[in-house]
């Protein structure tokens, strides 16, 4: 696999990074056959049986499905099987971790996270065939958000929690997707490899660890090294549900880096769709989002978000890579050097007080329903992934026609 021709730098990748790189390009040709087995399966059902099957399992139990296929039961085989790995009060705390920041990782989420996976077109290239791309960059990001709310919540990743249901829900949302481009659009699996392949799925997974964990200590979050354990353990158990094989799985801080350097180095250039993709989440979503908490009013508002985000973002990727996303250049682009020494120390000093912290944790988790809740109002969202949106009639993953 690592001659496959449609993967740049592929020799180069198993060259430099041996079984790993091996593991990455192989990985772009593989999806998740125990989901998608599920989907082709759910496709001689009527439309929604399917998934109805997949909340009863996810509610009561594989056992109180009546007559599930076996590629079902093979999947809640996975899912019910928590390895022995894992560890739920490290969970509770990454989630903490995490959530005690939610500024900050909400920018670095849109400013560096998002636009670093925008740095390769073929991994885009799934939503641009079914229309989500560029025409619903808020939208998309506050169904991102209210996964998050459930994944980050106390307890929301064991067996019977929000976290682990609403996780499934996207692994099947994302089979949905693949049984659709491969049946029904014009998919080029020669030049683009699977659909959301392992590999990509992977990469996900650096987008919300390391890629923010970096971005966020640029803008003056210090997390001390047994917090960043537990957060890239919390990452490792996401992938485990989002269908992420052993061999791709981050479990490391290493692993993450390793992965992410693999996903550059392998990356197709991107292209005006990714350009476009790239301003209307800067511009439409996190650019509003930063003028919201400017104070007074008026339309300059938007205007200096527009700066402020294009600045973080030129931060966070490097001139060179804002560039190529059409990221326009703006002095703001040395606010996170200049304001992350003093948000910094200050965060540092609140750590030294003893419960201070925990304090801080649990006012965030406890205002985290609030912020989204305001969001979904500002941008009209009332749903939250888009199997159950509205508009999702055409939607590979709607519920009905």
């Amino acid at each position: 696999m690592a001659t496959v021709p449609n993967v740049p730098n592929a020799e180069l990748a198993v060259a430099r990074y041996g079984q790993a790189g091996r593991d990455w390009i192989a990985g772009t040709q593989i999806a998740d056959p125990l989901a998608d087995a599920v989907v082709a399966d759910f496709a001689d059902m009527p439309r929604g049986a399917g998934m109805e099957m997949v909340r009863t399992a996810l509610e009561h139990g594989i056992d109180a499905v009546e007559q599930p296929p076996a590629s079902l039961r093979a999947l809640f085989a996975e899912i019910d099987d928590e390895p022995d790995w894992l560890d739920h009060d490290r969970l509770d705390r990454a989630a903490g971790h995490i959530v005690r920041h939610t500024a900050s990782y909400g920018i670095v989420l849109g400013a560096a996270s998002l636009t670093a996976g925008a740095m390769n077109s073929a991994a885009g290239m799934p939503l641009v065939l079914t229309g989500r791309y560029t025409s619903q960059a808020a939208v998309r990001s506050i169904e991102v958000g209210a996964w998050l709310q459930e994944i980050l919540a106390p307890g929301g990743l064991r067996r019977d929690g929000g976290g682990l249901a609403t996780t499934l829900r996207v692994r099947m949302i994302h089979a949905f997707v693949r049984r659709h481009l491969l049946t029904e659009a014009d998919w080029d699996t020669e030049t683009w490899g699977a659909p959301i392949p392992q590999s990509y799925m992977a990469f996900t997974i650096v987008e919300f660890g390391r890629i923010a964990l970096a971005a966020m200590q640029q803008l003056g979050v210090r997390y001390t090294r047994a917090e960043l354990d537990d957060i890239y353990h919390f990452w490792r158990y996401v992938g485990l549900l989002n269908g992420v094989s052993a061999e791709l799985n981050p479990a490391t801080e290493a692993d993450q880096i390793r992965l992410a350097e693999l996903y550059a180095l392998t990356a197709v250039e991107p292209d005006e769709g990714d350009r476009d993709f790239v301003r209307a989440l800067t511009h439409d979503y996190l650019a509003r989002e930063i003028a919201v908490l400017l104070p007074f009013g008026g339309a300059w508002k938007h205007a200096v978000g527009v700066n402020i985000i294009n600045g973080l973002t030129r931060a966070f990727l490097g001139d060179g890579d804002a560039t190529r996303l059409g990221v326009d250049d703006t002095v703001l682009k040395h606010l996170p050097r200049v304001m992350g020494p003093a948000i910094g120390a200050v965060n540092q000093l609140l750590a030294r007080i003893p419960g201070a912290n925990a304090l801080r944790t649990r006012r965030a988790v406890a205002n985290y329903p609030v912020l989204m809740a305001e969001q979904r109002q500002r941008y009209g969202v009332h749903h939250d992934l888009v199997d159950t949106a509205p508009d999702s009639g055409g939607h590979p993953a709607a519920r009905s026609a």
